[in-house]
């Protein structure tokens, strides 16, 4: 999965209100997605806060575990975060996976939501996508908070399906999503 990218978004988002707002960095999302990313070998991890102390801390964090006490105490753990970029805008995230690309072929810009959309996607046709494209570089965008804003999901290229359990809940942590979600594309089944 080289060519997915992962990008968790934290501006702009929604709160519980609806209302766009820029989410706190979780300490818990950093470790495990950077993990998810690292087991499913995905092309790179990135965290997108526009606010410089949300990025100093994030910097911080991976420089404890990559750099600091925490490298030598779990190095399973420095592999996992010091795979992770900081960006502050979305647009960044793209610029630096069009770089070495063709002009006329860009990222492809999918974004994760836990509400059904018009636009929306299954599992199954984004795995064969991805497959089909493997040269190409595709961002997954995870939104934060209570989920990505609409001006994000209007600009991406897909909406995935939401993830449904069986159920009327569905509110999911994004770290749990995104586990579920990169296990579905990869579909990876190790018994015949």
């Amino acid at each position: 999965m080289h060519n997915l990218h992962l990008a968790l978004i934290h501006h702009p988002v929604l709160n519980k209100n609806g209302r766009t707002i820029t989410s706190a960095v979780t300490n818990l999302d950093l470790h495990d997605i950077s993990r998810l990313a690292r087991t499913y070998g995905v092309g790179s991890f990135s965290v997108v806060t526009p606010l410089l102390d949300q990025r100093q801390l994030v910097g911080n964090l991976i420089g404890h575990w990559t750099r600091g006490a925490g490298a030598t105490y779990n190095p399973k753990r420095k592999q996992a975060l010091e795979a992770i970029a900081v960006r502050e805008t979305l647009e960044e995230v793209i610029t630096g996976l069009s770089a070495g690309i063709a002009a006329t072929a860009g990222p492809v810009t999918v974004a994760t939501s836990a509400r059904r959309h018009d636009r929306s996607i299954g599992h199954d046709r984004l795995r064969q996508m991805l497959r089909d494209s493997e040269n190409r570089p595709w961002v997954l965008m995870f939104g934060t908070a209570w989920g990505l804003a609409d001006s994000v999901l209007e600009q991406a290229d897909y909406i995935l399906a939401p993830i449904r359990g069986h159920a009327d809940y569905n509110h999911l942590s994004v770290r749990s999503a995104a586990a579920i979600i990169l296990d579905r594309l990869t579909h990876n089944d190790p018994l015949p």
